[in-house]
């Protein structure tokens, strides 16, 4: 390794959080959502640490793929279900569940023929109107779907809109809602998401299906993951690779939008939106520096930011620097750059170097 930027995953910090899903969520089981590579985290590797969930969930059959491959042996279940019917074969193969949430999947179920019995959560929409069936056409999808001799219906889930809102209504209008349209069948419930699983116990039902907050990292956009007893898992590091004088006037970096307000030291340090550093980052951005707080400023570039450094007149080449993690939260990063915490952990590129502790 050459470049210094590097990040840093604490695995114990992942099992402490699923502690906390299963105190907050006592009797129900856990659906552990490691999509996106498990939010950037890297997706193998988090399900090897997160033994204990009894499922995990998936976007898509690549990911799933990856993982029995990779010797996981838990439930895997299929957000997006699968996309036509040259994956049905793959999903009875690797032993896979699938969600069902649209009329067309159903009907490519309705003409094909398994060589094993297929396990499927069916999705209601309740009122975030992104995927879903409805719930006026429940019963039909329900006859239809147990009319499939191969399949086996496990239950039912849908997906909520606003619950990082704690008192939007439309929480309680889609649990109504979802409660409503499938009170009439058998199965299984799944409803709450991270923030569901921290501020709406009534949402809880049978699974919860925690993402954001295995990570360690708070749905709500006022708080940070310590606020509600998470561990962040990941942390992004770098160094300082220059150290600058210069006069007051002086303009820095691309655009010369920031000006040296006096004679000041400029730090400049190896990280960029090459590595999934945030371009959008304000001038003002706290990084840490030898453990203290130092603003950015000027604009992010591919490869490196500049920092100001009169706090620290002491600062020398080569010394530590933290993007986020440990006194500097991702959460707060994310709030400066305009953007939320889920995008900055997804978008630490390849380029940066990854180890566990």
């Amino acid at each position: 390794m050459t470049r210094p930027a590097q990040a840093t995953l604490d695995l114990p910090a992942l099992s402490h959080n699923l502690t906390q899903v299963r105190r907050l969520a006592p009797g129900r089981r856990i659906m552990a959502v490691i999509k996106a590579n498990a939010y950037g985290h890297g997706m193998v590797k988090t399900a090897r640490t997160l033994g204990e969930a009894d499922a995990f969930a998936v976007a898509c059959l690549d990911e799933a793929i990856i993982l029995r491959e990779a010797g996981i042996a838990q439930p895997l279940v299929l957000l997006e279900g699968f996309f036509d019917a040259t994956e049905l074969p793959l999903l009875t193969q690797h032993r896979l569940i699938t969600v069902v949430h649209h009329e067309e999947q159903l009907a490519i179920l309705e003409r094909s023929r398994l060589d094993a019995p297929l396990p499927v959560w069916i999705k209601v929409e309740s009122g975030m109107h992104r995927l879903g069936l409805a719930p006026a056409k429940l019963a039909d999808i329900w006859k239809r779907l147990n009319a499939c001799g191969s399949l086996q219906v496990l239950g039912f889930m849908t997906h909520l809109a606003n619950a990082d809102y704690r008192n939007d209504p439309l929480t309680l209008y889609q649990l109504k809602s979802f409660t409503e349209a499938v009170e009439a069948y058998p199965g299984q419930r799944s409803i709450a998401n991270s923030a569901a699983v921290l501020s709406w116990p009534q949402t809880h039902g049978d699974w919860v299906r925690p993402g954001i907050m295995l990570y360690g990292v708070s749905p709500f956009a006022e708080s940070s993951g310590s606020s509600h007893d998470l561990k962040p898992v990941m942390s992004l590091h770098s160094r300082l690779m220059a150290v600058n004088h210069f006069k007051r006037g002086d303009r820095i970096g691309y655009g010369g939008e920031w000006e040296c307000p006096e004679d000041m030291s400029v730090g400049v340090v190896a990280i960029g939106y090459g590595d999934g550093y945030p371009r959008h980052a304000k001038a003002g951005t706290p990084v840490l520096l030898n453990n203290k707080r130092v603003p950015l400023i000027g604009r992010v570039s591919m490869d490196m930011i500049c920092i100001d450094l009169r706090g620290q007149a002491q600062a020398r080449i080569g010394d530590p620097v933290c993007l986020w993690g440990e006194g500097l939260p991702v959460e707060e990063v994310a709030r400066y750059a305009g953007t939320i915490p889920y995008e900055l952990l997804c978008r630490v590129t390849s380029r940066v170097h990854f180890r566990s502790e």
